[in-house]
């Protein structure tokens, strides 16, 4: 990871903008976790929904990897980060 070399500066919009989103995958990140938390109670409650379950359960942490991976672009290219 390169940092840039001169201090960065970020107009009041800018900054703005990276709080609506670092809001907007706060949300989605605690959706996908309620999911799974609602699709585990769910198993403990009736196992038989299990292979109907599954699914849910494993479609919910590459979203979550995804809406991370998201912010931090966008955080890092405000901050003039890059990745070799």
């Amino acid at each position: 990871m390169s940092l840039p070399t001169e201090p960065v500066t970020l107009s009041v919009e800018q900054i703005g903008e990276l709080n609506r989103k670092l809001a907007d995958a706060r949300h989605d990140v605690n959706n996908y976790v309620a999911l799974i938390m609602a699709s585990v109670e769910l198993l403990r409650r009736r196992p038989e929904t299990a292979e109907r379950m599954l699914a849910s359960l494993l479609e919910q942490p590459p979203k979550i990897t995804a809406a991370v991976k998201q912010f931090s672009n966008e955080l890092e290219a405000a901050l003039h980060i890059t990745r070799p």
